[in-house]
């Protein structure tokens, strides 16, 4: 199994709430990526590609395989920071 996913990645966990209320209330995800990710990937709108088991850091694999194509969901901290994950593809 593979999946594809976006995502926006900040330091401060008030800042990913704020974030994701806005993506939840319609805001256009790839444009918050560009406007609030720390990530290299924000200039692509958060996208991080296909990928496979083992290739990100557990806790945002364990959260991207929750998730159906399309959605998006909590905020998920990790070693990086607090990500917004929107699932985009699963194969």
């Amino acid at each position: 199994m593979e999946w594809r996913a976006s995502h926006i990645l900040v330091k401060d966990r008030n800042l990913a709430e704020d974030v994701l209320k806005r993506v939840k209330q319609g805001g256009q995800f790839e444009s918050l990526a560009r406007e609030f990710s720390t990530c290299p990937s924000k200039s692509s709108g958060g996208d991080l590609g296909w990928f496979g088991p083992g290739k990100m850091v557990a806790a945002f694999e364990s959260a991207v395989k929750q998730l159906s194509p399309g959605s998006v969901g909590n905020v998920v901290q990790t070693q990086f920071g607090y990500h917004i994950i929107k699932c985009t593809g699963r194969r």
